[in-house]
């Protein structure tokens, strides 16, 4: 499938699939997750792609979740159902890009921000143009590190760098990410899905059903109690929104204004 934000396009056992919504660096609106988490659903029965190159627009990978999409705010002011319904389109999409067969491989240029992450981490290997930013602003925001993440970032950077990522808060350049093991190579500006597509010619000369075997094996291993840790994470995000000190995180991000968090 494609939509008017998704192209895919197939060639030798590849497919590359972009998502670009051409404005607000590439922000995730709740639709455009649903869309990303039906394409990963699509490969599920595809025997013909052995891998999948995954990316976002050219200038910004994505800043993460559009904190502008009238849908999003329009589920915050519902019930706490519909808010948790909404939540949790976020890790269902990134849960979907994970459990598949193929080898995924994200090429990120730009920003790569909080969800944005979320969904990276989720693949199998991160190629970064050297002038790509990671950062995960959520508990500036008064906010936890949702979308079942943290297990993934644990397993890729360790508890340590893990705490040092998502509690700073801090911008990460692509040679850092890289150091630490978030990403796999660093090219040069606008050569990240170049570089991702000839690691997937690479996968693509290996024989197929041992490849889908050894990513099943290793993430059966690696994964195996990652939704016993996460699986509240949802739940916790709505009780952060619901804290002053997310009224606090949220009135800084909008204005100008150093945020002042209470604990309450």
């Amino acid at each position: 499938m494609a939509s008017d934000n998704i192209t895919i396009e197939r060639s030798g056992g590849i497919a590359q699939v972009r998502f670009d919504r051409s404005d607000n660096l590439n922000a995730m609106s709740l639709d455009l997750m649903h869309e990303l988490t039906e394409v990963a659903l699509a490969f599920q029965d595809d025997l013909e792609t052995i891998a999948v190159v995954l990316t976002g627009g050219p200038k910004a990978f994505s800043a993460g979740i559009d904190l502008r999409d009238a849908k999003l705010w329009d589920a915050f002011a519902d019930t706490i159902g519909r808010r948790r319904q909404a939540l949790m389109i976020g890790p269902k999409m990134c849960r979907a890009w994970e459990s598949m067969e193929q080898i995924t491989i994200c090429a990120i240029e730009g920003h790569c921000v909080g969800g944005a992450l979320a969904l990276a981490v989720s693949c199998d290997f991160r190629i970064m143009g050297r002038g790509a930013r990671l950062r995960v602003p959520e508990l500036k925001l008064g906010l936890n590190l949702s979308w079942q993440s943290i297990p993934r970032m644990v397993r890729l950077v360790g508890p340590a760098r893990t705490k040092q990522i998502v509690v700073l808060a801090e911008e990460m350049t692509a040679e850092q990410a890289f150091d630490w093991g978030l990403a796999q190579e660093v090219t040069e500006d606008g050569v990240a899905l170049a570089a991702a597509t000839a690691m997937a010619k690479k996968v693509t000369a290996m024989p197929p059903i041992p490849v889908r075997m050894t990513k099943q094996a290793v993430n059966a291993v690696t994964n195996a109690l990652n939704h016993a840790a996460s699986y509240m994470d949802t739940d916790q995000s709505i009780l952060c929104q619901m804290t002053e000190d997310h009224k606090e995180g949220m009135e800084a991000f909008l204005g100008t204004k150093e945020p002042s968090f209470k604990g309450k």
